[in-house]
């Protein structure tokens, strides 16, 4: 690759010859990240599988003991604790920031750390999903590869190949390269000139990735059902009506109210448990388990419900929806909320999989509603849950759209007007809060994540 200072002219940079070596890298980087991907979400998986259904048995036990999570998200604090104080890169970004751009690509440096907390965060059943480690690990698999084929590579395009790597890693879980491409794009606040630049690479490495992801999927016999985003099972639905926009509108923002809650203390409690890390991340993991406990001692059900991110369950979730009482309902959005904010704050890993287990929740609940559907609220209320601890209204609208998919296109008006009312409802309080406490939000607090932009070159005047 040539050591010639890259043209000012993005269009100019892509008829290059060695923009088109990139595009090669990238493919090689869409290869190495799917397959990753793939093993870290095995290993997690198979994890979980292990130490909550495998190992009671094994140990003598009938069923699992009602105070079985308590050493392991023990044992998951004092693992994330150690990832976080001991390690480069301090575990991964801090999930309560949601998954706006900021800072650096994650570098592989960093990357023992973050997957430490991840893995301990993940398989031992906090409340976090695997999105955001997978992007930290694209990123840093990206400027690995990179470096191996141009040590003194500039730090542009270390950026782009880190950014293509992210394009890969993220479409694992949702399934889907266009999703991933729109997620990163907006969270990287791309536009304009700059936007075929990042976003070429990117999809040539989500596309060989996905290529290589279903075929590792299919090769080994390990079903991606486990943890891969799939439509949800909803009952097709007509037109909108005006009853239903009103509804939409009030869920919204009682949705916007009870996340910005959760997301707000998670901020306040993360600095009162880094004053003392080891000790208080072993005391966050607990109260999570406590947590989980109390739920499964009021209704009769098990501690998983409140445990894990929650992808896990929609199945079961949907299939039981119809004998479900509306006061479990209420108890598990209680329940299951205070647990994610203390893993949003302490742990590390992605919010959007318990943001979208909420928005069904509550969607579900909302269905007792008069004259307000099934498919309609889970619609909305994805939507916004979404919305308000992302802060990417069209990523937003996209993943609760594709996951209503089966419902029809005739949904997709509620799911705007749910993330536009719940987006602005969160802008509001945050600034009344910031008002109120005389703080200004950090590049942390105002959702600062782990997606770096790539700006290869300058935008032409």
């Amino acid at each position: 690759m040539s050591d010639a200072p890259l043209p000012n002219d993005p269009s100019a940079l892509i008829r290059s010859g060695a923009y088109r070596v990139l595009l090669v890298v990238a493919a090689v980087i869409g290869l190495l990240v799917s397959t990753a991907s793939w093993g870290f979400l095995e290993l997690v998986h198979e994890l979980q599988i292990w130490v909550y259904k495998d190992l009671p048995g094994e140990l003598g036990f009938a069923s699992e003991p009602i105070w079985w999570p308590l050493p392991w998200l023990a044992l998951a604090g004092g693992l994330t604790a150690v990832a976080i104080a001991r390690l480069p890169g301090r575990g991964g970004h801090v999930p309560a920031s949601g998954l706006r751009a900021g800072g650096k690509p994650t570098l592989p440096i960093e990357l023992p750390g973050v997957l430490l907390a991840a893995t301990a965060t993940l398989g031992l059943g906090l409340v976090l999903g695997p999105e955001a480690p997978l992007i930290a690990l694209g990123m840093g698999l990206g400027v690995l590869t990179m470096k191996l084929v141009r040590k003194e590579a500039p730090e542009q395009v270390l950026a782009l190949m880190a950014a293509a790597g992210s394009f890969a890693a993220i479409s694992t879980v949702f399934g889907s390269p266009v999703i991933g491409a729109v997620i990163i794009v907006e969270a990287a606040g791309l536009a304009g000139a700059m936007l075929p630049l990042v976003l070429l690479p990117g999809l040539i490495a989500a596309g060989i990735g996905s290529l290589v992801f279903v075929g590792l999927g299919s090769f080994s016999g390990f079903s991606t059902s486990a943890w891969a985003l799939s439509p949800f099972p909803l009952p097709p639905t007509g037109g909108p009506g005006w009853g239903d926009f009103l509804w939409t509108i009030a869920v919204a923002l009682v949705a916007a109210v009870i996340t910005f809650g959760i997301v707000e203390l998670a901020l306040q409690l993360k600095p009162l448990v880094e004053q003392r890390i080891l000790l208080l991340t072993v005391a966050a993991g607990l109260a999570v388990g406590g947590l989980a406990i109390a739920f499964a001692e009021i209704t009769g059900t098990s501690t998983n419900a409140v445990l894990f991110s929650g992808q896990e369950a929609f199945s079961s979730l949907f299939g039981s929806a119809a004998t479900i009482s509306v006061s479990t309902l209420a108890l598990l959005i209680v329940f299951k909320g205070v647990a994610w904010s203390v893993s949003l704050g302490n742990f590390r890993g992605g919010p959007t999989f318990p943001a979208i287990f909420l928005g069904v929740v509550g969607g579900l609940f909302a269905a007792h509603l008069p004259g307000y559907g099934e498919t309609q609220a889970v619609a909305a209320l994805v939507g916004a849950t979404c919305v308000c601890v992302l802060r990417l209204p069209l990523s937003s609208v996209v993943i609760a759209t594709l996951l209503t998919a089966k419902a029809g296109l005739a949904v997709a008006p509620i799911v705007i007007v749910a993330v536009a009312t719940a987006y602005l409802a969160s802008l509001a309080l945050s600034a009344y809060v910031d008002q109120r406490v005389g703080r200004g939000r950090t590049s942390a607090d105002a959702g600062a994540g782990p997606v770096a932009a790539a700006p290869v070159t300058d935008h032409p005047r």
